[in-house]
């Protein structure tokens, strides 16, 4: 199995990764605010154990945004490692109300609120985040898609993803612009989106799970309890190893705000599955 993908085609990376949207605070977006410095030290470790791909997002953020993913990373990591490419992702809008999302010309602002707050003058993958908890099937994302394309053709995004989507949706934007990548829901007791996850490997595009490890809910499968035995380890070393060796295009961005727990996330990449495990696992 390799340990290393190009994204887009031309952005080396290592497929086990690091999601940010829990440096702000342990209960995601806009819980209570975790203590800053602590994310930057997650970070900064993050990045000696070989991360070179943190997924971020300007609303990763806790309430009130008193704490920011997108400003921890900047202190933590600015300036960036040459080999270091941060993903982020727009649309949602998170107000008193609740979720909604943009509207393709706002677009724009979502993408220089994230130029500003990482201080980036281009971003490496922008995706298109669409929908709530499942993607939003038989509706078009074409409008705010093109809308990007159209800052990919500025110079302001390099690299271009969709994000909770189903294979209609990906079929709609690849048929707008190149896409590099496509970050669905996915872990080992939720494999819904094999059927996308088949037609970016078939494509060349990577997959990117987010909730690798279940959303904060370690999953509860046998499954991975037996092979977690079998090797020494806990379930969700387990869990992403899995998701490693499930697709050579799937990338893998388990997040923390955790030392302890970034170590033990980091440490999924020293662990081969054979045969017998992978068969127990399907």
């Amino acid at each position: 199995m390799s340990n290393a993908f190009r994204l887009g085609g031309d952005l080396p990376v290592n497929r086990l990764g690091f999601g940010a949207m829990r440096l702000p605070s342990r209960q995601g977006i806009g819980g209570p605010a975790r203590d800053p410095q602590s994310g930057r030290a997650v970070l900064r470790r993050a990045v000696e154990l070989g991360v070179n791909h943190i997924d971020t997002a300007d609303f990763y953020a806790s309430a009130g945004g008193a704490v920011r993913a997108n400003t921890l990373i900047r202190e933590a990591l600015h300036p960036y490692p040459a080999d270091l490419v941060i993903a982020t992702k727009v649309g949602p809008v998170f107000g008193p109300g609740g979720l909604s999302h943009g509207a393709p010309a706002d677009m724009r602002g979502f993408v220089e609120a994230n130029l500003d707050g990482l201080g980036v003058d281009r971003l490496d993958l922008v995706y298109l985040r669409v929908g709530a908890m499942g993607p939003p099937r038989g509706t078009s994302i074409a409008a705010s898609f093109e809308a990007l394309a159209a800052l990919r053709e500025e110079g302001l995004i390099r690299h271009l993803g969709i994000s909770n989507v189903d294979g209609a949706h990906l079929a709609e934007a690849r048929a707008i612009a190149p896409v590099a990548a496509v970050q669905n829901q996915f872990h080992a007791a939720r494999r819904d989106d094999m059927d996308v996850l088949t037609a970016c490997e078939e494509a060349g595009i990577a997959f990117v799970p987010f909730f690798p490890l279940g959303g904060g809910r370690e999953p509860d499968d046998a499954r991975l309890a037996k092979v977690a035995a079998r090797h020494g380890a806990g379930p969700a070393r387990i869990g992403l190893a899995w998701l490693l060796a499930s697709s050579p295009v799937t990338l893998a961005i388990p997040g923390s705000g955790s030392l302890a727990h970034l170590e033990d996330n980091m440490a999924a990449a020293g662990i081969t599955l054979t045969q017998e495990d992978l068969a127990d696992l399907a």
